[in-house]
């Protein structure tokens, strides 16, 4: 783990806001060094909190204690402004790769650590896609939620286990909203996040498969307006 935080592009966490969440994102560059470029040039005005590579390597970009400017527009459990609310990751992957063992082991260590520093629940580990449905898809359909939910890192629900699992589609978007998803985007767009996060590469009408682990999730996880997020 690098010391210094080499990039100049954050500012002061807005209201007096502390981390309540992580989002992870995946670069979509050609390579780390490119990345770290970008994600450190006062032109691009992007940056993280933290960059990992392939091999494993994680470098510390911006203090977690300042608002760093991954985030963009977008919400989660009806709350704006990401920017200030999240530390965000960033993971050397153009998006259409699997991502690296040691790359991901490193993820593991770091959002544990976060996780522990910050007090924010499972619940608060999101995906970039899941905070801007249809304008953002990573970490994408290859980053392995299941593996992260398993170590108790973020929501996995047991019914996305379970082929058997069902319930009734009409109670679905409900769910999702309870859940986290924007309610400021059309319910196909919140489908499409959901789905590729839990069910990669399903496509076509909503079934009762994903209704089972969209109530899972707002039962367990609930984050919507006026929910109590759970630090399980």
């Amino acid at each position: 783990m690098t010391a210094g935080f080499p990039s100049p592009n954050h500012g002061e966490r807005r209201g007096g806001l502390v981390p309540s969440h992580v989002v992870i994102h995946y670069t979509a560059m050609e390579s780390h060094a490119a990345a770290r470029a970008r994600l450190c040039d006062p032109a691009a005005e992007v940056s993280c909190h933290w960059l990992i590579g392939t091999d494993g390597r994680v470098e510390a970009l911006v203090d977690e204690r300042r608002r760093a400017w991954h985030a963009g527009a977008g919400s989660w459990g009806g709350l704006s402004d990401l920017n200030s609310r999240s530390i965000g990751i960033e993971l050397d992957n153009r998006g259409e790769r699997p991502f690296a063992a040691r790359q991901i082991d490193a993820l593991h260590g770091l959002l544990a650590g976060i996780r522990a520093r910050w007090a924010i629940p499972a619940a608060g580990v999101i995906g970039h896609s899941d905070m801007a449905p249809g304008r953002k898809a990573d970490p994408g359909p290859r980053f392995d939620w299941r593996r992260l939910g398993r170590a108790g890192l973020a929501p996995w629900p047991s019914a996305a286990d379970d082929p058997a699992a069902t319930a009734p589609v009409g109670g679905l978007d409900a769910d999702l909203l309870a859940f986290g998803y924007p309610a400021e985007v059309a319910p196909d767009l919140r489908l499409a996040a959901f789905r590729l996060r839990f069910r990669p590469g399903v496509a076509g009408p909503a079934d009762g498969r994903d209704a089972a682990i969209a109530a899972e999730l707002a039962r367990r996880w609930p984050a919507g307006p006026g929910a109590h997020v759970p630090g399980a």
